[in-house]
């Protein structure tokens, strides 16, 4: 059974920065498109950041543009979402899903994707 393990969260400043890291049992993440979806108490799910397969191209939610990255690390077999200067609406449990398809723009928050992490906290706070 494919699981998921995410991490890196915790509770840190506004202006800040945080590295999360996901990784799989049972699963090669460098086949698949990963992303990295939110969920904020009591709002719907966010896809925040997507590097694809495919066409190798990486996508980001408009609240997160520019100051997010994601990136893969296949000797590893993680993928990590770097986030700078981080708000308090950034505050919200963080997890990552694999899709086995490749990943395009508008419809990458939508799609059915194959596999989900249980997800790490992160609380932007002063």
């Amino acid at each position: 059974q494919v699981q998921f393990v995410e991490s890196g969260g915790g509770l840190v400043q506004p202006g800040s920065s945080l590295s999360l890291s996901c990784t799989a049992s049972d699963l090669t993440l460098e086949y698949y498109t990963i992303s990295w979806f939110r969920r904020a108490l009591g709002k719907a799910q966010e896809g925040v950041a997507c590097t694809s397969i495919g066409n190798n191209r990486t996508f980001y939610a408009e609240s997160v543009k520019g100051r997010a990255t994601i990136s893969r690390d296949p000797t590893k077999n993680m993928v990590h979402l770097r986030m700078n200067n981080l708000k308090p609406e950034d505050t919200g449990l963080y997890y990552c899903a694999a899709d086995e398809q490749p990943a395009v723009p508008n419809l990458w928050t939508w799609r059915p994707y194959d596999y989900w992490g249980q997800g790490t906290q992160v609380t932007v706070s002063a």
